[in-house]
C-alpha cells in the first residue's frame, strides 16, 4: 500500500512538480502524492546543493521513509496577504530595485549569498531562465557606484505548479553585511510583493528560521503573519546545523563558525574546547590540531610573539626591504611632542594590541597626543608612535605563503536622512552592522569617535542632511564599525610580493597583514601590522576557510578528495 500525503489533493497541480533554482530543487509538496517517491528524489541532491521540499502537509510520512537521511526543517513560514494589490511603504533613497540584467549581476549574487553563508547558484543555470516569468530576481544597485547591496528570488506559483491558491513566495533575500545603506532588504521585499500583487497572485509566503527573531519582527511590521507549513530538507554538511545538537557550536563567533563548516563539509571531525575563547580542535585520519579562530598550533610562539609586538613586526620587514612607516616607542613627553613636530600627523597605538583598541589616528596636535597616549596606554604600558601614512586601509590575507584574500577596510560612515542626528544615525548604523555580522562589529560613541565628527565640523545633535556622508571612525577596524571590500582581483603583484615575503620574513603560515596603499591596484604602499589570527569570515567569498583547512589537513584538499567525497554520498544514498 502506497501512503500519501494529500489524501485530498485538489485538482489541477501540476503533478511532481519541482524547480531547479540554481542552488537546489524546490519540491512543491501539495504536488506530490507518493511521499516514498519525493522521499526518494530529496535523497538524490548533488553535491554541494541544497534542495527543499516545502508545503508538505504530512511531514512524519516522508520522513518516515527515510529518517536517517532526511530531516524537519526548524523554519515556519509566514504570509502576507496581496489579492491583487500592494502599496510600498518604502522608497529606496541612494538606490534602486531593478531585474537581473546581466552575467556580472548573478556573480554579485554570488558574492552576497557566500556572504552570508548561503548556498550560491549556477551561473549557468539562473542565466538560462532568466526570461522565464516564474522566477523573478531582483538586486537593489547603489546608484553612487554600482555596486549591488543586495538581491531576492521571487517564485509565481501559478507559473510554476498551476497553483489553484494563486500565490507567490520569495527566496534567497541576502543584503550585503557591509551594507551601510537602510531599508535595503525591506524595499527588496516590497518590489518582489509589488511584482506579484501586479499580476493578481493572492499572497506572498516566505520561510524563516524560528529562532531569527530580528527578521520575523520585521516581516510582521509588514504585514506578514504565520501560517501552518513544513519543510523537509536532507541531512548533509551543509544542513548540519539544522539537525544536530542545536547547542554545539552556540556561542562560538563568526571566525570559528566557518572553520568549523568547512571541516565538517569534509568529514573532519570538531571538539570544542573552550566556548569562550573560540578554542576547538579538528581530527581527521589520526591528525588533531588544536585551534582558537584561525590560530592554530602551525602558528609557532615565536612567530605569536613578533606579531603582537608591533615594533619588533616593521623592524624585521624593514630590515627585509619591506615598507614601513617611521616609528618610535614613547619615552616621554619631550620625545613624543619632537616626533609629532617632525611629522606634523602621526598614530598613536598600544604596542602589544587588537581589533582597533586604543588606537588614535591622525593626530595633529599636542593635546590630542596626551589624551591619545593616555588612551593607548590603557591597553598596554608601552605606546608606539607612528607617522600617519594617507591612503586606504588594505588587509591581505596569506595561508601556506600564498595570497588568498585582500580587502579594503572602511572607516565607519553614516547617512544623513534629514531626522536624526548624528548619534541617534551613529546606534542605527551601529545596530545594524552588529546584525550583519553576528554582534561582532558595531560603532562605539566614545571620545575617539566625538573627535573624528567635531573634526568635520558637526555636533553630535546635528541633524545630517539627506544623502550627506560622514565618516565617524578614523580606523577601519571591523570591530568598530568598519565595513570590508574585496579587492583581491585587482591587487598590484608588488602588493601580493612583499605580501608574501612578509610570511616568509615572519615565518607564519596563516597571517593579516594591514598595509596603507594609494590603491589596491598600484605599487606603492607601507605595512604597519601583522594579524597572527585574522578573521577568516570577513573574507567571503574568497577560500579563506578553504585554504586554512587544506594547510591543517592537506589530504582532504583538491578533486581527488571530492572524487571521493561524492563516492560516499553515494553510498550514503
Amino acid at each position: 500500500m502506497v501512503i500519501t500525503m494529500q489524501a485530498n489533493q485538489p485538482e489541477g497541480y501540476t503533478p511532481n512538480a519541482l524547480l531547479d533554482c540554481g542552488w537546489g530543487n524546490l519540491y512543491f509538496g501539495q504536488t506530490w502524492e507518493d511521499s516514498a517517491d519525493l522521499a526518494l528524489h530529496l535523497q538524490k541532491e548533488a553535491q554541494g546543493r541544497r534542495d527543499i521540499a516545502v508545503y508538505v502537509s504530512a511531514p512524519q510520512v516522508l520522513l518516515a521513509h527515510a529518517p536517517q537521511a532526511l530531516f524537519l526543517d526548524p523554519s515556519v513560514f509566514y504570509r502576507l496577504p496581496l489579492k491583487g494589490k500592494f502599496t510600498p511603504t518604502i522608497t529606496p533613497e541612494n538606490f534602486r530595485v531593478r531585474p537581473l540584467l546581466t552575467r556580472g549581476d548573478i556573480l554579485a549574487m554570488n558574492r552576497l549569498y557566500a556572504a552570508r553563508g548561503m548556498v550560491t547558484v549556477d551561473p549557468d543555470a539562473v542565466w538560462a531562465k532568466r526570461e522565464q516569468e516564474t522566477f523573478v530576481h531582483l538586486l537593489a544597485e547603489d546608484q553612487a557606484t554600482g555596486e549591488i547591496l543586495g538581491c531576492i528570488m521571487g517564485i509565481d506559483h501559478q507559473l510554476a505548479f498551476n497553483d489553484p491558491e494563486r500565490g507567490s513566495s520569495f527566496w534567497c533575500l541576502a543584503v550585503d553585511p557591509q551594507c551601510q545603506v537602510p531599508g535595503v532588504g525591506k524595499a527588496l521585499v516590497e518590489a518582489i510583493a509589488v511584482e506579484f500583487a501586479d499580476r493578481d497572485r493572492q499572497y506572498l509566503d516566505l520561510s524563516v528560521m524560528h529562532d531569527n527573531h530580528q527578521a520575523i519582527a520585521l516581516y510582521e511590521k509588514m504585514g506578514f503573519h504565520a501560517v501552518t507549513g513544513f519543510a523537509v530538507k536532507r541531512k548533509n554538511a551543509i544542513n548540519e546545523s539544522l539537525y544536530s545538537d542545536p547547542e554545539r557550536f552556540d556561542g562560538l563567533n563568526p571566525y570559528s563558525r566557518i572553520i568549523i563548516n568547512e571541516a565538517l563539509r569534509r568529514g573532519i571531525a570538531v571538539h570544542v574546547v573552550d566556548k569562550e575563547h573560540n578554542l576547538f580542535s579538528l581530527s581527521w585520519a589520526g591528525r588533531d590540531v588544536l585551534c582558537r579562530e584561525s590560530l592554530s598550533e602551525l602558528t609557532s610562539a615565536t612567530a605569536m610573539m613578533v606579531c603582537q609586538n608591533k615594533a619588533l613586526t616593521c623592524r624585521l620587514l624593514q630590515n627585509a626591504g619591506l615598507q614601513i612607516p617611521a616609528q618610535q616607542l614613547y619615552h616621554d613627553d619631550k620625545n613624543a611632542e619632537e616626533f609629532l613636530k617632525i611629522h606634523d600627523r602621526i598614530v598613536v597605538k598600544p604596542l602589544d594590541g587588537e581589533q582597533g583598541k586604543g588606537i588614535t589616528v591622525d593626530v595633529q596636535n599636542k593635546s590630542d597626543m596626551q589624551a591619545a597616549i593616555a588612551k593607548a596606554k590603557q591597553f598596554d604600558d608601552e605606546v608606539l608612535l607612528e607617522a600617519f601614512y594617507p591612503g586606504e586601509d588594505l588587509r591581505i590575507i596569506v595561508i601556506n605563503h600564498e595570497v588568498v584574500a585582500a580587502a579594503i577596510r572602511k572607516p565607519a560612515q553614516i547617512v544623513g536622512d534629514g531626522k536624526h542626528d548624528v548619534d541617534a544615525l551613529i546606534a542605527k548604523q551601529s545596530r545594524r552592522r552588529e546584525a550583519a555580522t553576528g554582534g561582532e562589529s558595531k560603532i562605539p560613541i566614545d571620545d575617539e569617535t566625538r573627535r573624528c565628527v567635531l573634526e568635520q565640523g558637526y555636533q553630535m545633535d546635528t541633524v545630517l542632511e539627506t544623502g550627506v556622508t560622514l565618516k565617524v571612525r578614523k580606523t577601519a577596524n571591523l570591530h568598530t564599525g568598519g565595513t570590508i571590500h574585496d579587492v583581491t582581483e585587482q591587487l598590484h603583484p608588488i602588493l601580493k610580493e612583499a605580501a608574501i615575503l612578509a610570511a616568509r620574513v615572519l615565518r607564519i603560515p596563516v597571517v593579516g597583514f594591514d598595509f596603507l596603499v594609494t590603491s589596491p591596484s598600484s605599487p606603492e604602499y607601507v605595512i604597519i601590522e601583522a594579524n597572527e589570527r585574522p578573521g577568516l569570515a570577513n573574507h567571503e567569498p574568497q577560500p579563506t576557510a578553504e585554504r586554512f583547512i587544506d594547510l591543517l589537513f592537506p589530504a582532504t584538499s583538491g578533486e581527488e578528495w571530492r572524487y571521493g567525497e561524492q563516492e560516499r554520498n553515494s553510498r550514503a544514498d
